[in-house]
């Protein structure tokens, strides 16, 4: 099987699925970047999320583009991104997909029930259990995506992207760069 070059890997899921905890270690593993997607929500977004309020699509694109936009600019300084993002939709994911046109998708999913309890015991977060029905509602399938279980240890899950990628992809090089074999 031909390998694909990839620069960015999109950790995607609804709330509480682990996508920043999996980022992280990615991250690590990889010694690429990590971009943790929340921190590039505006004020008004996370103010809303707070209250409990779902996002609506005027509050997702300016986000993706902001995304799109840290994605570009790593790439052009040679860099490759591990990027925790929700993407629900297709739409969304088309967005980052013109962000970088090296990108992959890692679908965290999981039993709604226990991504509920989850979310119950998480402390230090604004999004809590009431975004979970609206997110579950909206998620669409990511036809090529790896799809996890959410539930599994992280090393794990660190183990099969690995996997993953090395039959399904290589890190492209960086600019004027090459990687060795």
């Amino acid at each position: 099987m031909e390998t694909i070059p990839i620069r960015l890997l999109v950790l995607m899921g609804v709330t509480g699925c682990g996508k920043t905890t999996l980022g992280r270690a990615l991250a690590v593993t990889l010694q690429w970047d990590f971009l943790e997607g929340d921190a590039f929500h505006s004020p008004l977004s996370l103010s809303k999320m707070v209250r409990g309020e779902s996002l609506e699509d005027d509050d997702r694109f300016p986000w993706l583009e902001r995304l799109g936009q840290e994605v570009q600019l790593r790439e052009a300084h040679g860099k490759c991104s591990v990027l925790a993002c929700s993407a629900l939709k297709e739409k969304y994911r088309d967005v980052l997909r013109q962000a970088s046109r090296d990108v992959r998708f890692v679908h965290l999913v999981g039993d709604p029930a226990r991504l509920a309890e989850r979310l119950a015991r998480r402390t230090g977060h604004f999004a809590d259990g009431r975004l979970l029905p609206s997110q579950l509602a909206v998620l669409e399938p990511c036809p090529g995506a790896l799809e996890l279980d959410a539930f599994l240890p992280v090393n794990e899950l660190v183990a099969q992207v690995m996997e993953w990628l090395g039959e399904t992809a290589r890190p492209a090089p960086a600019s004027g760069q090459t990687r060795a074999s």
